[in-house]
């Protein structure tokens, strides 16, 4: 048996028309993404294969087909309608990790309109904002939400639908509906709006750790560049079972946890609750899931867990582990191939970008600690943060840049063209980090553009920094900051947790400080460490340095609406 082409040879003679092929696409036709995941399947003969297996916190569990997600999906765009929303209108999903979720994605985007889906944990000002700028027509909920959609909905003029999924008529209000997606009649046939590559498709707002959260819109045609990453890079296959952690009110939640797996037919688990490190463990191995793909921040917090939790479980049916969101630590790496006996490949991409754009490719050798290379069709650099030239010496810091023109790019920020347009520099996209890249042509995180620290006229990347702190015994997570110096301009300071057993104290801070004096420079050794019970972060899992670096310079933190609460 051949083994399969190597990163070399994929990259060589890339064409994204590999992906136009398989999909069945013909350039200048029509492409749906909700057609393509469900009803071509279907007409390919995996109609009766397993779509999706739900499960809740309490254990509960739902399975669907294909055949089951291309009907129910029908019925949902034959209900939104039905009701006079026109294609091109944003229609809001704001539910838990709920079967309407998923295959309400689908349904909206086979009837045309732009799906845009937000974390159910936003509060009611968050909620406000994101459905006040993106003009959306109707939100679609259940009923333990639906008292922030009733406290803002007078502020919302074109909100015209208010749709649950869970709740009896006699409950609701004017404007409001019910819709049970499993009781209501199931249309077999529905003619998807026939819309084109270009055609508005999802509208993602980032995370907003910088600045007012801005809404990425994204097409059609995006399809093509997440079902071939999900099958040259999560290495999905007819077989596996997958588990994507990330809730589709992030960009991974949907183009990982949605697109991605069901235009490759494959079955996908869900989980709908929080972090758990034995429910994780027992569900993955109750399902026999093949691929996960996780986070660094629960891959930490699996970490603070410790090993023998692992050993209680059988997890051989995993075969492939990757890993996004935020860079994986070595250490994160080196765990993972003790504990599991396989190693997490770290991908690199954002919201703007709408699929994986570097990444440690399989079969390839990994480098703990590092981003990776290029995915085939994606030409990246360093830039020189003044000329917006690539760098000329491997080693050399810049800002991490992509040649525009693959798939999945954003088309632009909703209301937001100035925005847009500073993404672009020198016929470059700027991703807003920093990275180095070594003499192999694998990139190195450095840290976003505005989390570098510069002390003393020397630039330094808090990712070195914290995963030096990840190797100290007793640290669970850490964030490296600026903190003003009157000499040196900034110098770093620490956030640290700890592990499970770990108190705070000054024999444990000397430890910690002895322990990285071995591995990081002078300028990059932290002046402080500050042990503290949580660290900030969005819902996606990204630490927020700024709301440290903010309080360390005693500076408004701006929009918060994104972060966790404890």
């Amino acid at each position: 048996m051949r083994a399969p082409p190597s990163y070399e040879e994929l990259t060589r003679n890339f064409d994204w028309k590999v992906a136009e092929r398989e999909l069945g696409y013909q350039p200048g036709g029509p492409i749906n993404i909700g057609w393509m995941c469900s009803d071509r399947l279907c007409h390919r003969g995996l109609g009766g294969k397993l779509a999706l297996v739900w499960e809740d916190y309490q254990g509960n569990e739902k399975q669907f087909t294909y055949d089951d997600v291309r009907v129910l999906s029908n019925t949902i765009a034959r209900f939104l309608s039905g009701l006079g929303i026109a294609p091109g209108q944003r229609i809001c999903l704001f539910m838990d990790r709920v079967p309407e979720l998923f295959i309400g994605f689908l349904g909206i985007l086979k009837m045309g309109a732009v799906a845009q889906p937000l974390f159910s944990a936003f509060g009611e000002e968050s909620l406000r904002v994101r459905l006040a700028d993106a003009g959306t027509s109707a939100i679609i909920t259940q009923k333990k939400h639906l008292y922030k959609v009733r406290k803002i909905r007078e502020q919302l003029p074109d909100l015209q639908h208010i749709i649950l999924v869970d709740a009896e008529p006699a409950s609701l209000q004017e404007r409001e509906i019910a819709f049970a997606m499993e009781k209501n009649p199931r249309i077999e046939h529905f003619s998807c709006y026939p819309t084109t590559a270009e055609s508005p498709s999802v509208l993602h707002y980032t995370s907003g750790t910088t600045g007012q959260p801005k809404g990425a819109q994204h097409v059609h045609y995006s399809i093509i560049s997440q079902y071939l990453t999900s099958k040259w890079v999560l290495d999905l296959r007819p077989e596996d079972i997958y588990w994507c952690n990330a809730d589709p009110g992030w960009v991974t939640g949907t183009s990982y946890g949605i697109i991605g797996p069901w235009a490759n037919g494959v079955t996908q688990v869900v989980l709908d609750c929080g972090f758990n490190a034995t429910r994780w463990y027992e569900f993955m191995e109750k399902r026999r899931v093949t691929v996960w793909y996780s986070a660094p921040t629960a891959i930490r917090l699996l970490m603070k867990e410790g090993a023998e939790i692992v050993r209680q479980h059988d997890l051989s049916s995993l075969r492939y582990l990757a890993s996004v969101g935020e860079p994986l630590n070595a250490a994160a790496v080196l765990w993972s191939q003790e504990v599991f006996g396989k190693p997490f490949h770290d991908t690199f991409w954002q919201t703007e970008t709408g699929c994986i754009v570097i990444t440690n490719f399989p079969g390839m050798p990994v480098k703990p600690g590092s981003m990776g290379k290029p995915f085939p069709g994606i030409t990246a650099a360093a830039l020189d943060p003044k000329t917006f030239e690539p760098v000329d010496r491997p080693g050399v810091a810049g800002l991490i840049a992509l040649r525009p023109g693959w798939p999945s790019q954003l088309r632009g920020y909703w209301n937001n063209q100035i925005g847009f347009n500073a993404k672009f520099k020198n016929g470059w996209y700027l991703c807003g980090d920093r990275a180095s890249i070594d003499p192999d042509g694998y990139f190195w995180f450095m840290g976003r553009d505005d989390d570098v620290i510069n002390t003393g006229g020397h630039l330094v990347g808090p990712f070195e920094i914290e995963s030096a702190l990840l190797g100290c015994p007793g640290v669970a997570e850490s964030a490296a900051v600026a903190k003003p110096d009157p000499v040196n301009m900034e110098v770093v300071k620490a956030y640290v947790t700890l592990k499970r057993g770990f108190q705070p104290s000054d024999d444990l801070e000397l430890e910690i400080m002895n322990n990285i004096r071995k591995r990081l420079s002078p300028l990059a050794m932290p002046q402080e460490i500050e042990f503290v019970d949580s660290l900030p972060k969005t819902r996606s899992g990204k630490i927020v340095r700024r709301v440290l670096r903010c309080k360390e310079f005693n500076e408004p933190v701006g929009d918060l609406s994104t972060i966790m609460e404890d």
